[in-house]
């Protein structure tokens, strides 16, 4: 069963959504593959640990502090999302990176990275909001490139 919750941010409206005990999303409502990871026809709006979980793990981030631990969660997607995901779990709280780094590590094209990072229903959690072009310029984040620059702020990044 999966199950939902929303959750009032500083930058909008989020959802986030859990199966299993394990967190399977996190959205701002309306942004790029809203809600992907969510089946329609089996989902519901109840409590879970995971859910409360996330809900302070997100308190704490939106406060500017690094969090402690991470929800339990769950990466729903192909094998090449899966892969390019991980290494953005690898991206340390207040750094940045390049898609073409992360292309080189997984051996694939600064776009096809670029479009697994846009699919990526785990925002903040698995922060593809680290990731910049090769410039240092802000591009591409489905919650838009606002958030994107407000969220590296938080984290005390330059920009």
């Amino acid at each position: 069963m999966m199950t939902t919750t929303a959750y009032h941010s500083p930058l909008g409206e989020m959802t986030i959504a859990c199966q299993d005990n394990s967190l399977t999303g996190i959205w701002f409502v309306g942004q790029h593959h809203y809600g992907a990871t969510i089946s329609a026809g089996d989902c519901c709006h109840a409590w879970t640990e995971v859910l409360d979980e996330t809900k302070e793990w997100l308190n704490a981030y939106f406060e500017g502090r690094k969090p402690t631990s991470t929800p339990s969660f769950k990466m729903i997607g192909s094998d090449f999302q899966l892969k390019v995901w991980n290494e953005l779990i690898k991206i340390p709280y207040g750094t940045t990176t390049t898609y073409k780094a992360i292309a080189q590590r997984v051996g694939s094209s600064p776009r096809a990275v670029g479009t697994a990072i846009g699919r990526n229903p785990l925002s903040l959690v698995i922060p593809c909001h680290r990731v910049i072009a090769e410039t240092g310029s802000l591009t591409g984040y489905a919650g838009g490139l606002e958030r994107k620059a407000f969220l590296l702020r938080l984290e005390g990044v330059k920009i």
